[in-house]
Parts: structure tokens; sequence; C-alpha cells
């Protein structure tokens, strides 16, 4: 009786270690999760020198447990991050199982092969980064079924074929980028092609169209565009004689400039006559696009802001004001009103550094809708942002609002900075912020971060380009290195990031003289490391929490704020390294070797017989170590 209940038992534990192979089978999972299975079958396909896709464990169920996938509510997979992130191999057609999927982010790595066809099947899909890989073979023709697309990019690889002509049906495109290939036939001119510049099509010899700078056979030959006669001057009064004649005289500098684009680019504004350099009275003033930019008449957003009145600005700053605007069609719209002295002869360049800015386009960056330009006013139009920056929601929060929780100023942290990593990373040429703070990163309708105000420091700098030394930023976020010799790089860009990071935990300004009234230190770093050495945390964390927070995730990112402000500019991480450290990988590495720098570096230049020192260690919460040397 006994032998035959121990084999029973045998028999039921064969067939339990049975079953648990079976459910830790790729073919069982496909059952559990099919994203996990299709993300799995794309690791499986890709070479990864750097461990980036460690985490994609094969035997968890869940995907949204891994680095560098996003997910939903409902834990379903809606993005993922794989950018600059030195993988080979090739894509998988189990992609096209990813079916809430919104973000495919592959840029900048060296990824091979075609691009299957099944990706046409994410019809949730908003943007589709491919650039700067090894992609061959032909752009699939089912890429137009992406009805919800805002972004393609599949510049600088060696695609093949001509260019589907189902894109044109993607009536949300705002960013097409297909330059860089091997591309051939001509370019669609219809539907949302229209709306786009040589500039989305360069570098593909076998192009020929209206957004090249080659017609097709057959094709009427290029020619340069009427000159613009510009509404004969209304007599009566003198301001209406003033505007006419200030508008014929930048009309004569128009005609001038428009023999300096490409002979394509001609073409192109010879196919919309109406686009010119030039503002005309509102009521003659169609609408105007230059690629994905709109060219906005003032009249229009005198409209739109009430004639900028006081009532309507949202803020000031170094570049100037900005105000709320409403346009025709019920829009709301964010309006910048540079202040600079305008120069002769800068109305190219300006136009130049604007469309510059509107390539920069990523979830994490304030896109650029548009701009006016007149010989007396510069003028930028965003998308209005109904939650304002991260500094009124920190300082300025009217208390019928709840504060910031922690977990959105995590994802603020996160979300800022991915978008200056593509800023320095993916822009070319790369662009510096020079005024990363608080006040400079906005909020959208879900409290997703956007950077603002990138770019404009050069903007404002074109009529000076001889000049490299002038300072922009603000007190309390300026790298010690730009303060002291002008020349800012992407290290500046990180030291302000780092300061951004306390204002998030603190809620702190990073200057306040206030702090004087408690013997404190003026400076937010200073303060910051002050309470740090007297191991008084819980007086560091903004008192809005509540102590509504997580301890070590306090602590993660006071660390990454210490790695970003680091004196040296050399030892400061790069923003790419601080988005990693940021989705928990290497952080810990990291911090360890600057705490065994920064002891050896303190023991050399102050000298072995002074005071302790605050110094943080990640394996041991935060605590004071003895160091040599006062703070």
């Amino acid at each position: 009786m006994a032998a035959a209940a121990g084999a029973t038992r045998r028999r039921w534990a064969v067939w339990a270690l049975l079953l648990l192979r079976l459910l830790l089978h790729p073919a069982a999972r496909v059952l559990a999760n099919t994203e996990g299975d299709a993300l799995h079958s794309l690791r499986t396909n890709l070479n990864d020198p750097n461990n980036v896709l460690q985490s994609w464990d094969p035997t968890l169920v869940n995907p949204c447990t891994w680095f560098h996938v996003t997910c939903n509510n409902d834990n379903s997979v809606i993005r993922v991050d794989l950018g600059n992130a030195a993988l080979s191999g090739t894509l998988v057609p189990q992609l096209g199982q990813l079916k809430n999927l919104q973000y495919l982010e592959l840029y900048s790595n060296s990824i091979s092969g075609t691009i299957p066809s099944e990706l046409g099947n994410l019809t949730n899909l908003v943007s589709l980064d491919l650039y700067l890989n090894n992609f061959t073979g032909p752009i699939p023709d089912s890429l137009g079924n992406l009805l919800k697309l805002r972004f393609l990019r599949l510049n600088n690889n060696s695609l093949s074929g001509s260019i589907p002509k189902s894109l044109t049906a993607i009536t949300a495109l705002q960013v097409l980028d297909l330059s860089n290939n091997n591309l051939s036939g001509e370019v669609p001119s219809t539907g949302s092609f229209s709306l786009f510049t040589p500039i989305s099509f360069a570098n593909n010899p076998n192009l020929c169209g209206p957004g090249t700078t080659k017609p097709c056979p057959g094709a009427p030959p290029f020619s340069p565009p009427p000159p613009y006669n510009p509404p004969t001057p209304v007599q009566a009064g003198s301001s209406s004689s003033s505007t006419g004649a200030i508008a014929g005289g930048v009309a004569a500098g128009a005609a001038l400039l428009f023999a300096v684009p490409a002979i394509g680019f001609a073409y192109w504004r010879r196919r919309k006559p109406q686009e010119h350099f030039f503002d005309v009275p509102a009521e003659e003033d169609p609408e105007v696009h230059l690629g994905q930019l709109k060219r906005f008449s003032l009249r229009e957003l005198q409209v739109a802001t009430d004639g900028f009145s006081n009532k309507n600005i949202l803020g000031r700053g170094g570049f100037g004001k900005v105000y709320k605007g409403r346009l025709a069609d019920g829009t709301l719209v964010a309006v910048k009103r540079l202040k600079e002295e305008r120069t002769p002869g800068g109305e190219l360049q300006f136009q130049t550094e604007v469309e510059m800015i509107s390539m920069a386009v990523h979830r994490n960056l304030l896109r650029l809708r548009g701009f006016c330009m007149t010989p007396t006013e510069r003028l930028l139009v965003y998308p209005y942002m109904a939650n304002g920056s991260v500094a009124s929601r920190l300082r300025e929060r009217p208390e019928s609002e709840p504060p910031l929780d922690w977990q959105t100023r995590r994802r603020i942290a996160l979300g800022s900075a991915r978008g200056l990593s593509y800023l320095h990373d993916h822009c070319d040429p790369k662009i510096i912020h020079r005024d990363v703070k608080a006040a400079n990163i906005l909020l959208d309708e879900d409290f997703e971060a956007v950077v603002g105000d990138f770019g404009l420091a050069k903007l404002m700098d074109y009529k000076d380009t001889h000049v490299t030394t002038a300072v922009r930023g603000t007190i309390g976020h300026i790298a010690p290195e730009y303060l002291s010799t002008g020349k800012s790089s992407e290290k500046t860009d990180v030291f302000g990031y780092g300061i951004m990071l306390l204002e998030l935990i603190t809620g702190q300004r990073a200057f306040d003289l206030a702090r004087l009234a408690n013997d404190d230190d003026v400076m937010l770093l200073d303060w910051v490391k002050g309470l740090l050495k007297e191991k008084r945390l819980e007086s560091l964390v903004d008192e809005d929490l509540q102590h509504n927070y997580i301890d070590v995730e306090v602590e993660s990112l006071i660390q990454v704020a210490l790695l970003c402000t680091q004196s040296s500019p050399m030892e400061r991480p790069k923003m790419s390294e601080v988005v990693r450290m940021l989705e928990g990988d290497g952080l810990a590495e990291r911090w360890e070797e600057w705490q065994k720098v920064e002891v050896v570096r303190q023991e050399v230049e102050l000298g072995p017989h002074r005071t302790s020192e605050w110094i943080l260690d990640s394996t041991d919460n935060l605590h004071a170590v003895e160091l040599s040397g006062p703070r």
C-alpha cells in the first residue's frame, strides 16, 4: 500500500515538473502574454554587447517590469526605448503584435535587414524612429496604415526603392525625414507630403520632383518664382504709408534672398507663391507653411493675444515675454515675443535657425508650431501647456490645486532627461540649451515633462556670430566653468539639470536670498549639501509631499543630482547616461566610483587634518562619512 502511494506521488511530481516546464516554454507564454513574447523574439534577434536588454527575462510573463519598456494602466506596451544602445542584428515580424504601441525608438544603432511590413499593424503608433541604422530594402507600403503617425524618421539608412504613395494618406504626419538613403522615383506631392521641404528628402540622388533639386523626366524645368508685388500703400494716414514703405523695402530684399536657396526650394516656393519673407496685412496673408512650420502674420498673433495684452502674459524670461493666445480656429497657443535688437540682413539667418529648432522633435521637447517675422518683430508660436511649468507648480501653486506627487516628480526627472539627451545626441548640429531650470520644464495635460526654450540661446546670438562668450542663464543654475569662461557645452546643461533635480526634490529656488534669514546658503546646491552633512534628509524634501515619498528613490535622485553638479565638467555624466541611471542602470557603480575619487581628491587638496565632510553612500542610505576638509 505504502509503495503504491509513493509511486503515485512520484507520478504527480513528474507531471508537475512537466507542467512547470511547459508554462516556461515560449509557446505557452504566447497564451499568457503575446507582447512579452514578441519583445523576447526581438531580443533574440539582436546583438546586445552592452547588456541593455538584460532585464528582458523570458520567464517573466509581464514585460512591463523590463527596462526600456513603458506600459499603460492596462499593462499594455505603449513604448519601446532602445535608441543609441549599440544594438545590431535585425527586426522581427512579431513586432506587429504590439497593438497598443505608440512609440518605437530604435534610432542610432547598427540594426540591419529590412523594415518588417508587419509594422503596418501598429495602428496606434505615433512615432517611428529608425534613423541612423543600416536598414536596407524598400519602405513598406503598409506604413500607410499608421494614420495616427506624427513622426516618421527613417533617415541615414540604406533604404531603396520608391516612396510609397500610401504615406500621403497619413494626415497627422508632422515630421518626415527620409534623407540620406538610396530612394528613387518621384516624391509624392499630394496629401501631407505637400507640407514638407527638401530637407525631408535630401541626399537621395535618384529622387526627383518638387521636394528635391531635380525635376522628373517630362516635368517642366525649374525656374525662379515671380517677384512679389506688395499691395499699394494706402495714402490716407502716415501709419499706413510707413507700413507700405517698410513692406516695399523688405520685398526688394526678399527678391535677393530667393536666389540663395537651392533650385528645388525655389521651385517648391513657386508652387506656393503666397509664401514670402515679409509680413502683409492680415486680410491679404493666407495661411503659410514652411515644412512642418507655419508662418503666422503679425496681425493674426495680435488678434490671438488681444494686442499682446498684459492680462495674457504667461511668463517673462531672458528671451522675452510669453503670451497666451487663441487662434481663429479656437486652438490655444503660447506666443513668445522675443526681445532683441533687429539688425539688417538677419531675416534669412533667423528663419534658418527657426527651421533647425523645428527639426528637434521628441515627446519631451516643446514642439515649435510656427513663427512670425517682420522688420520689427520676431515671435515664436508653441502649443499651450495646460499645467504650466515645474517651477510654477512647485512654488506658485494655488491652494485649490494639489501639489506634484512624488511619482509625478520622478516622471518629470526622467522625461526632461530624455528630452535633453535628444538635444545633445540626436540633433545635427547638436543643441545646447544653456538655461536648464524648473521654469523651462513645462507640463502637458498629462503632467509629462516637456523641455522648452531650447535653441533660443543660439537663435538670439545669430546677429553676433563672432561672439562666443556671452553667458546666458539664471543665477543658481549656471555651471561654474560657463560663468568663468563663457563657453557652454553639453556638460553645462548637465549641471543645470542637476540643479533642476534638486528643485524637484526640495521645492526650493536655485537662488533664494530668503534663506539668509535662517543663516542658510542662498545657493540651493550649497544648502542641500549642508543638510546632508547634518544628516537632515527630512528637512531637505519638499514639505508639500507630506512624507509621501520613497526614501530610496529620493536618495537615488539626490545621487544623480550630485553627480551632475560636480565642479569638473569632465566628471559629470552625459545626459544619455543620466537617462540610464534614472531607469535603474548603472547608478550604483557610478556613485561608488565617485565616492572613491571624492575621498582621495579632498584628502589631497585639503590635507589630512581637517574636519569632517558629508558624502553619500548608496549601501547605507544617506549618512556622513569622515572626510578631511571643510564644506
